[in-house]
């Protein structure tokens, strides 16, 4: 009965697909500059109560029915493989490894993250593993000071349950690797990921390691539960590289760095930990570079070369992972040949210096996944899971004070905007700490995307240094983004601090704002102004 079996299997998927696509295009339609944006991305307006609460059940609603319409598509791939259909080779994922991973097991990723541009695409990285997650995470953030002030204001006032962050000084490495030239766009940061047994905890076994460019199309837990198919000396959980780029035949006189066959991509590892300090890691990888950097000089693709170098030498230490864990989309790349659907997607890894303008056939659907994880509300993340112990004391002390609220209370609603969690993303833009001056004077407003079009009058009139707040959904945030970068006047400004705050609620927080830009002023003197307000041509100087 192999035919009657395709055919349920192919009805099941099709319907879940159906229901997926028409859950996303409830939540909203997204305007972006690549087109419409299907996907859940931040609405345009503040919703009632009411409106969220009949928008959860909804969506609570299709989530169930896509769960058992999984579960019977489960059983039917199990009587395919029943029946000699499938193979472990093949490049669609037949195995469900959600059971594999214990409901509420801690799921360990760390990720190297330096700078202001990084930064943002750390949380775009983590809004789509949060998406999809059923279990408590921890993140292992490796920072430069930069993202660090940024990354640790984030997450402290974005407060998700069943998250933990921990952060590390990525100073505190550059001199294990400083001494290895590298070509890389990444720069020295590129080869941090090298030293992650030296840094992590000596008591953390195994860990999933991440790329900033990475977007989630899954439960991170499947990954996870990858780690209990290793078996002898398996330490490194790979994706195969998917260009011809270590098999040295893309131009003439191209020389790699040496690799196993095609070599495998550093975007997404597996990481056994304890293991890999057992086999003295740290000595196996420096010997290694020391020796092939005698011929090659410097790295092309950072801690990648290395990493090959070294299961060139030792291959058993690798368990290859199916490619749908890492759908590269490189120059050159052949990751068409790892899904024939969109169900058999995972993991994207935007590894081309282009990003989202790289050339590929699927681009278009791989890129509106993406920019629904740009744009979306991440204040809709702070969902509890549960049968999973919460570790979050802040939500806790918030919903004891919101239950003591009195909804008859004729300032119930300002009492309730007052204990919001505003999201914050500190330094949304890069810019340079003004120097030291006694006498300077910073310019501080706040506004929200109704007077964006105010920014460049500002800056003409003021050559000063200014800390911005801006009100923004997350949506917005990505508007004025694309607006800044667009504009000549604010990308030759280089001491301006936009600071992002982002929506929730119905009222406009202008205290908070004002303080956000007040607390992130860098000069001894300040001047608060309303954005409605053109400073005359001179003020500056003639107010130091």
């Amino acid at each position: 009965m192999i035919f009657p079996i395709r055919s349920k299997a192919k009805v099941l998927a099709l319907a879940l697909l159906v229901i997926s696509a028409a859950t996303w295009l409830y939540l909203s339609v997204g305007e972006t500059e690549y087109g419409r944006s299907l996907g859940p991305v931040a609405p345009r307006f503040s919703p009632t109560a009411s409106l969220l609460g009949d928008l959860e059940s909804r969506l609570q609603e299709a989530e169930e029915e896509n769960r058992k319409l999984r579960l019977q598509l489960g059983e039917v791939r199990n009587e395919e493989q029943g029946t000699g259909l499938g193979s472990e080779g093949e490049n669609s994922s037949h195995c469900d490894h959600r059971s594999l991973t214990e409901k509420c097991e801690l799921i360990h990723v760390a990720i190297v993250c330096a700078g202001h541009n990084s930064s943002r695409d750390v949380v775009t990285l983590v809004k789509s593993i949060l998406f999809h997650r059923r279990n408590p995470l921890h993140l292992h953030l490796i920072t430069d000071s930069v993202a660090l002030r940024i990354l640790g204001n984030l997450f402290n006032t974005w407060m998700v349950p069943s998250l933990q962050i921990s952060f590390y000084n990525a100073s505190k490495l550059k001199t294990d690797v400083a001494w290895i030239p590298n070509k890389h766009y990444s720069g020295i940061f590129g080869l941090l990921k090298l030293t992650l047994t030296k840094v992590l905890p000596s008591d953390l076994s195994k860990v999933i390691v991440l790329d900033t460019d990475i977007t989630f199309a899954t439960d991170i837990a499947e990954l996870w539960a990858i780690f209990k198919k290793f078996t002898g000396q398996h330490v490194l959980g790979l994706v195969e590289n998917q260009s011809d780029w270590y098999l040295g035949n893309l131009w003439k006189n191209h020389k790699p760095w040496p690799a196993l066959g095609r070599g495998f991509n550093t975007g997404v590892i597996l990481l056994l930990l304890d293991k890999l300090r057992m086999i003295g890691w740290e000595e196996m990888w420096r010997l290694t570079a020391e020796r092939e950097l005698m011929n090659m000089l410097s790295t092309s693709l950072a801690d990648q070369d290395i990493f090959n170098a070294v299961i060139k030498s030792s291959p058993s230490l690798v368990y290859q992972l199916p490619c749908y864990w890492n759908v590269q989309l490189s120059d050159h790349t052949r990751s068409e040949q790892c899904y024939s659907e969109l169900a058999d997607l995972k993991v994207i890894h935007w590894n081309s210096p282009h990003k989202l303008r790289v050339k590929n056939k699927h681009v278009e659907l791989f890129r509106t996944l993406y920019l629904t994880f740009l744009e979306y509300d991440g204040s809709l993340l702070r969902r509890e899971l549960i049968g999973c112990p919460t570790d979050g004391e802040q939500q806790e002390t918030r919903q004891e004070a919101l239950s003591k609220l009195d909804e008859e209370d004729p300032c119930y609603d300002f009492r309730r905007e007052s204990l919001a969690s505003h999201r914050v993303h500190l330094s949304f833009l890069p810019h340079q700490t003004p120097p030291a001056d006694p006498y300077d004077v910073t310019l501080v407003a706040q506004l929200s995307m109704d007077r964006l079009q105010m920014l460049e009058l500002i800056c003409r009139h003021w050559e000063g240094p200014m800390s911005l707040a801006l009100y923004l959904s997350d949506a917005e945030a990505q508007q004025f983004l694309r607006y800044a970068q667009a504009s000549e006047v604010l990308q030759s400004r280089t001491n301006v601090g936009y600071h992002v705050v982002y929506k929730e609620g119905q009222l406009y927080p202008v205290n908070l704002l004002r303080n956000v830009a007040l607390k992130n002023a860098q000069t001894p003197y300040v001047f608060l102004s309303d954005i409605d307000f053109l400073p005359m041509y001179g003020l500056y100087e003639s107010l130091k």
